[in-house]
């Protein structure tokens, strides 16, 4: 239990340092599982997600969700219906996770396809 409250306290404290320097961006949130990764567009402002993505979608079925590339895959996906839903500057929230690996492609991902960060 006191492992689970320690991630919960270390994504609390990103998301209040994220919102300090947020002004009206929303914010690119990812979670990522041993076998997925998900990724969304939350406008905190409203209260509503603008866009979403997964490696659960039909489009990305085919492969596993484990590795950068799906991740990468996931990050263009969101950042297309970031970019066709009005949305270009986001602030992007890790979360719990470091800023390394699955999390880092799909942020890289975002950024080359339109999204400002």
């Amino acid at each position: 239990m006191a492992e689970k409250a320690s991630v919960q306290k270390r994504a609390q404290r990103v998301r209040r340092q994220i919102k300090k320097v947020a002004g009206e961006r929303p914010r690119l949130s990812v979670h990522r599982s041993s076998k997925h990764i998900y990724a969304q567009i939350i406008d905190d402002a409203k209260g509503h997600t603008v866009a979403s993505a997964s490696t659960l979608e039909k489009d990305n079925r085919g492969r596993t969700g484990a590795d950068a590339a799906a991740a990468a895959a996931v990050g263009k996906l969101v950042a297309e219906r970031a970019v066709k839903a009005g949305v270009k500057d986001v602030v992007f929230d890790r979360g719990a996770y470091i800023y390394h690996g699955r999390v880092k492609a799909l942020a890289d991902a975002a950024r080359e396809a339109g999204l400002n960060f």
